[in-house]
């Protein structure tokens, strides 16, 4: 696909070519040329477009006026809740929408801090545990957290904290915050450099800018990379050079770990995660500083991870869902990841399943600033729009 499509480019600029400089008299096939030229762009950049789904759907709204909403998840009995920044949870039955406000110890809100994600626990039928992730402290000192509540149907139980990362900082920025429960019943946990600390991303003792795996229960895991280091920080380390990953999914047809960061301007990035690795920020990097300097001379080093996807200039990835070969609703979407974007304001679907990651625009309807994405067991999907007054949308399939 790609040779195919880098041959058309090509005959594209050779008609191009002709147009300026073969010598003609008058104007009309110089137009004419012209004419066709464009129009087969406008044709093949037509198909880009509308290639996926192939399937049509249908689009409805389950829930309006959010607050700055950061995720959301599905019950096994179609009851969604919604996390807000502010430490509420919006509990969504059917066209019923009822906002409850959680008791989180030392929630802190401010820049990018607040509530952020909520996952359910892999025996959510049994125990109806949920975890969720959130800022906590104040300026001068603040973290990541994540914490443990059960809901009922109905009430939530206090939010109990099983994990801080252990390095503080003093901005509000830069938080990741993304969980991901793994079939071995540990869980992966995105931190974030905290912006103005990005060498500690590089820092095996620093738990900024890691992806970290913890137990259930809030410990470690004794299979962890690094969890043989001297330093107690290192060991819930499964891999460093991060930035900002927002983006964590595990492709179980694959059998990987799939995540997608922030980089400054330009420089996103998709990424396989594989334990140990050195994902190389800030020392590699195909973006650059907000300012416009240059944040690093390499764009590859030794020994650390070239992403799979590099974004620039940047799209602002936010939430990611894995469509895998169980899903049926959209089969055309299978072993793709969705893709919410801010900046691009739009969903993407990348596809895991060749080697060029072919990456279409999908569902055009749905524009804006978008939060998260959600793949429900069937192959529904769910959109989550951000600000401040915000809306849950679902695409199902006709």
């Amino acid at each position: 696909m790609k040779a195919r499509t880098v041959s058309k480019i090509a005959w594209l600029s050779q008609i191009k070519v002709m147009l300026f400089y073969y010598p003609i008299k008058g104007t009309w096939l110089k137009q004419f040329i012209l004419l066709v030229a464009t129009s087969l762009v406008a044709l093949f950049s037509l198909k880009a477009v509308s290639a996926l789904p192939n399937e049509t759907y249908q689009l409805k709204t389950l829930a309006t006026k959010l607050h700055s909403p950061w995720s959301m998840v599905q019950l096994p009995n179609d009851t969604w809740l919604i996390t807000e920044r502010d430490g509420h949870i919006v509990i969504v039955k059917g066209a019923k929408q009822t906002r409850v406000k959680l008791e989180f110890e030392g929630l802190y809100v401010a820049g990018q801090g607040g509530l952020l994600d909520i996952v359910l626990s892999p025996n959510f039928n049994e125990s109806s545990e949920i975890l969720l992730t959130y800022a906590q402290g104040e300026l001068k000192s603040n973290r990541l957290v994540v914490a443990k509540t059960t809901f009922d149907g109905n009430v939530f139980s206090k939010p109990e904290i099983i994990y801080q990362v252990a390095t503080s900082k003093g901005t509000p920025q830069h938080y990741a915050g993304r969980a991901l429960v793994l079939h071995d019943n540990t869980f992966l946990l995105s931190s974030g450099d905290g912006f103005d600390y990005r060498e500690q991303s590089q820092v095996i003792t620093s738990q900024l800018g890691k992806v970290l795996r913890i137990n259930l229960d809030g410990t470690i895991p004794k299979d962890n990379p690094f969890a043989n280091h001297e330093n107690p920080a290192a060991h819930a380390v499964f891999s460093l050079g991060h930035r900002n990953p927002q983006g964590l999914v595990y492709d179980y047809d694959s059998k990987q770990i799939v995540s997608h960061e922030h980089g400054p301007a330009g420089g996103d990035e998709l990424n396989y995660l594989t334990s140990g690795n050195n994902y190389g920020w800030p020392v590699i990097t195909f973006g650059k500083d907000y300012s416009g300097a240059r944040i690093s001379p390499f764009t590859a080093y030794e020994g650390m991870r070239l992403p799979t996807i590099d974004w620039t200039p940047s799209i602002a990835p936010s939430g990611m869902a894995y469509y895998g070969s169980i899903q049926s609703s959209f089969v055309s979407l299978r072993r793709h990841v969705l893709i919410t974007t801010l900046v691009d304001k739009k969903i993407y679907a990348v596809n895991l399943n060749n080697q060029e990651f072919t990456r279409t625009h999908v569902f055009p309807e749905i524009n804006g600033r978008l939060r998260d994405v959600f793949v429900t067991k069937n192959g529904d999907i769910a959109v989550l729009t951000d600000g401040k007054n915000a809306e849950l949308l679902f695409i199902t399939a006709n």
